[in-house]
């Protein structure tokens, strides 16, 4: 396969070398810095050394690559991915796809008229942690699922205040619409779709537009439910995604790097009940998602169906997010 980056940040870099290491030819890079783009190439090794590096991202689709990476700011997302599918291609972009469900409705509509394949880019849910955690779920170890409780931060850096991510007209939102995304996804991924949405979001540190935390309560159709928090005022890095079943319960926690070594723990319920059986995994290597994430995409289009974190998934996450900005106002 050939493929075109659009983009040439730390993510679109994470994506040239996973397509690198799976044999795939990079022909072209855009980014608005140039120096990005002929950065990414030649960090992609063999695979990037013929590709051209431009400015322009229509350069890039105009050479009809068989699949087309979105890494941008949230307000190119959408109108790039369009851009792609009609020009041929399959398209991998990052969440959260666009700023709304309005506006990723083209893209669907798009992909399903082209036949064309559109992979999200929810690469959470393929770390090694929750990928063996959604085998127990599936499974039935844990018996009937109950809730999710989920938490998910940073703690910023000087200057974040003035990054893209905090103008509303470029990202779309705040903490909710970044980190949240991923606490949505995965919530969905293990209990399915949320009928009863609620939260509070909140501006309570940084001096922006945006909310820098989000609370939420989702509900399934069953009574399931997940209670997530994310937060751009976490001042040591945390992510911790606990799900509990009758039977059971499994605590993820870390992500590597600064947020701690990846571990798995599985608490069992005895019959007896009182102190769990207790089996845990630890992944203390590097990232491995963003190969996992490829691999799939390249399984999906082999075998011709939607790939794990597809457009649809982003759809839904999108449409809870456009109701918790719909209702909450953001307070100071």
């Amino acid at each position: 396969m050939r493929i075109g980056i659009i983009g040439c940040g730390l993510i679109g870099q994470k994506r040239a070398k996973a397509a690198a290491a799976h044999g795939l030819e990079i022909i072209g890079a855009a980014d608005l810095d140039l120096t990005r783009a002929e950065a990414l190439l030649r960090g992609a090794g063999p695979a990037g050394a013929q590709g051209r590096a431009t400015r322009e991202a229509a350069e890039v689709v105009a050479a009809r690559p068989d699949l087309v990476v979105v890494a941008t700011t949230h307000d190119q997302l959408a109108a790039l991915s369009l851009a792609a599918l009609e020009a041929g291609s399959h398209v991998l972009v990052e969440k959260p796809a666009a700023r709304t469900a309005e506006e990723l409705a083209p893209v669907i509509e798009a992909a399903e008229r082209l036949g064309r394949v559109v992979k999200v880019g929810f690469n959470h849910r393929f770390h090694p942690a929750l990928l063996r955690a959604h085998e127990l779920v599936t499974s039935g170890v844990l018996g009937p699922l109950m809730y999710i409780r989920g938490r998910y931060g940073h703690g910023g850096r000087l200057g974040m205040e003035k990054e893209w991510r905090c103008v509303p007209e470029l990202s779309g939102g705040g903490e909710l619409i970044d980190q949240g995304s991923h606490l949505i996804d995965l919530s969905r991924w293990f209990l399915g779709d949320f009928t009863d949405v609620q939260g509070m979001l909140g501006t309570l540190f940084w001096d922006i537009p945006v909310d820098d935390n989000c609370f939420m309560g989702l509900r399934t159709d069953q009574g399931q439910v997940a209670w997530l928090h994310a937060t751009w005022s976490e001042w040591k890095n945390l992510f911790s995604f606990e799900i509990y079943g009758r039977d059971g319960k499994l605590h993820i926690e870390g992500l590597g790097g600064s947020y701690g070594t990846e571990r798995l723990s599985w608490y069992r319920m005895l019959p007896e009940m009182g102190p769990p059986e207790t089996t845990i995994w630890e992944y203390p290597f590097a990232d491995r998602s963003w190969d996992a994430e490829f691999a799939e995409l390249m399984t999906a289009l082999k075998e011709g169906r939607q790939p794990l974190g597809s457009i649809y998934d982003a759809r839904a996450n999108l449409e809870i997010i456009g109701r918790l900005y719909q209702n909450q106002k953001t307070p100071k």
